[in-house]
């Protein structure tokens, strides 16, 4: 797989999880609208409640997985201009 497909995995799975944040955050909101309208709503809707949460944590921590691999990634590069390799092994003649 090259870098390419890699990014765009990427950019795809965050959209997915900006979607999917993005309906189950809607779907809360009605749901509270609901609880608050309702005397026995929170025993017939708190599983339901529940659900939207767990979907918003998986979420979140999907989010900081995603971000963790990239910074990962670009940290673990080091590009060295042929310049700074020169002067790295001057450096290091220079103490021989």
């Amino acid at each position: 797989m090259n870098k390419k497909d890699i990014e765009s995995y990427l950019e795809e799975a965050i959209s997915n999880i900006r979607d999917d944040r993005a309906v189950a955050s809607d779907l809360l909101i009605d749901l509270m609208a609901f609880l608050k309208g309702s005397a026995d709503g929170h025993r017939q809707s708190g599983p339901v409640a529940a659900k939207y949460l767990e979907t918003l944590q998986r979420s979140n921590e999907q989010l900081v997985k995603l971000t963790t691999l990239m910074k990962k990634e670009s940290s673990s590069k080091v590009d060295l201009t042929e310049e700074d390799k020169n002067q790295i092994f001057d450096m290091l003649s220079e103490d021989n």
